[in-house]
């Protein structure tokens, strides 16, 4: 069967586990008049970071003028929105309707995507960050951090399984324009339901987009994800870079689009927010609600989906 494959990413607004155990039985010690030299192990090579070209060095540049010029204008909040972004659980279902039943883009970023079932993972998500050779050895342990402690913290709200761990099955690239090819490779080698060709269009990205995800469903259910790759300019400065993060890893996990109404949230292409708020922190516990399920309509979720935002906000049932 082939895989689905679910596009989403973001723009600016300038534009099977298994358990071994094993006994062995040791040889006699045979005692030595003085101690075995323990055998060299030669340390491993340092990372050492590859000078970029000056298309990379251009798209750096420009990308730091975007997050300034957003944070001038009040954006990027990582409040996680207050007293002036209030919501009730109407406007929540409204939101989530939006944002989970509909696919932000087609295939190859040429055009809206339309409606679609509940998409969410079953099998536990294995996050594993690959790094382009140009990111330097100070970026990659700081996004490395980001994305371990993000992960924890969507397993926490979502109560599905999610780590940072192998075998991958969700890959996170973080990579220049120099070096996404390389990186790509190495997604499609390392997860077996992505092929080489379902990731062409991450390629040639256009200037304003930051980053983006695509979600496999190479299974039986063609609503329930098996994998999933997730593309970060890593000429991103920090902000904007922290931002990619938390909007791809989560739309990664079945919230895959965008709705102008959504607030406070990521889920919206203002770029007001930049990190998860407790708006969408509902959405990921609505999505993984286990009386939702992979493949409801809108109209068959919603019912259910109005009994949860009430439990979850309050408000008459």
């Amino acid at each position: 069967m082939a895989a689905q494959v679910h596009f989403i990413r973001r723009w600016g607004v300038a534009a099977m586990l298994a358990t071994l155990t094993a006994c062995t039985v040791e040889p006699p010690v045979v005692p030595v008049a003085k101690p075995q030299a323990r055998p060299v192990v030669a340390a491993p090579p340092p990372v050492v970071a590859q000078p970029t070209s000056q298309r990379s060095a251009r798209l750096r540049q420009y990308l730091n003028q975007v997050e300034r010029a957003q944070t001038s204008q009040g954006l990027l909040r990582q409040d996680g929105g207050g007293v002036d972004t209030p919501f009730t659980a109407d406007t929540l279902v409204r939101n989530f309707e939006q944002i989970a039943f509909f696919n932000e883009y087609n295939g190859n970023f040429s055009g809206r995507g339309g409606a679609s079932p509940l998409r969410r993972w079953a099998k536990p998500v294995r996050m594993q960050v690959v790094f382009g050779n140009g990111v330097p050895p100070s970026q990659r342990k700081s996004d490395l951090a980001a994305v371990t402690s993000y992960a924890n913290r969507l397993a926490r709200v979502t109560g599905h399984p999610i780590s940072v761990s192998t075998p991958p099955n969700f890959v996170v690239i973080i990579a220049s324009e120099d070096d996404r090819g390389a990186a790509l490779a190495q997604a499609a080698a390392r997860v077996s339901d992505i092929s080489p060709a379902s990731l062409d269009a991450f390629r040639d990205l256009r200037r304003d987009t930051y980053c983006a995800v695509a979600a496999y469903a190479a299974g039986p259910d063609p609503s329930t994800y098996t994998a999933a790759v997730a593309v970060i300019r890593s000429e991103n400065p920090d902000l904007l870079r922290l931002s990619c993060i938390h909007e791809e890893l989560a739309q990664g996990l079945g919230l895959a689009n965008d709705s102008p109404a959504a607030r406070p949230s990521i889920f919206n292409d203002d770029d007001e927010f930049a990190l998860l708020t407790n708006h969408d922190e509902l959405l990921l516990k609505m999505l993984y609600d286990p009386r939702l399920r992979p493949g409801m309509s809108a109209e068959q979720a919603g019912p259910i989906a109005r009994i949860i935002a009430r439990e979850l906000v309050g408000g008459p049932l």
